[in-house]
């Protein structure tokens, strides 16, 4: 068992940077076996097919994100919306930017972005629909329940745009700006900026839907 589950760890890392360096439909199983020391039986064998690792690939790396940044964040049961919603962007903004993921994990999520498969409705649908809810409940409590749904919709995207734009323009970003940190400690400064824009454009959209 200790074995299967070591040649399982090698496919997924070497997958990993084999996808993430090449995409999904350049990558080839040679190349990753290779790099796994692995046979080239052995994709078939653990995970079904090409297909199947590579989706292996997007939901373990997703998952072990979540579960070091939690959209929660260790909040209480009272905590309000605001504070829920500040958690939220604080666990979103270190998942994205965090140098403790796997080097190539940002780069594979920046492929299938670029070039969707299959394998993006299954990870939303798996993975980040339950985390995607939780955001959808904090916003539907700050706009009122009375809210338009294309309303609440764009206040979600909103949020959503502001924050994965300081991974996405990154390179852009420190050009134009090169004091504009990366740290945590900076993270913490742009979860709090982004919480409180998003809180005031909520309470404006709420006003004018009354």
């Amino acid at each position: 068992m200790q074995a299967k589950q070591e040649t399982e760890q090698r496919l997924l890392e070497a997958a990993g940077e084999v996808f993430a360096a090449r995409g999904f439909r350049a990558a080839t199983v040679r190349e990753i076996c290779q790099r796994a020391g692995a046979n080239v039986a052995a994709i078939n064998y653990h995970f079904g097919d090409k297909e199947g690792l590579y989706f292996a690939v997007l939901k373990s790396g997703s998952e072990a994100a979540l579960k070091k940044y939690p959209p929660t964040l260790g909040l209480g049961p009272t905590a309000t919306a605001p504070e829920r919603l500040h958690a939220f962007v604080r666990s979103l903004l270190f998942r994205i930017v965090d140098k403790g993921q796997p080097s190539w994990h940002g780069k594979l999520i920046a492929h299938e972005m670029a070039e969707p498969t299959k394998a993006l409705t299954a990870l939303i649908d798996d993975v980040y629909g339950p985390v995607l809810q939780q955001l959808e409940s904090i916003v539907q409590e700050l706009l009122g329940r009375r809210t338009p749904p294309p309303v609440l919709r764009q206040c979600l995207l909103s949020i959503l745009g502001q924050c994965l734009y300081f991974h996405y323009a990154r390179p852009a970003i420190q050009h134009i700006h090169p004091d504009q940190g990366f740290e945590p400690v900076d993270i913490e400064c742009l979860a709090k900026h982004i919480t409180q824009f998003s809180l005031a454009g909520i309470r404006q959209a709420a006003a004018a839907g009354r």
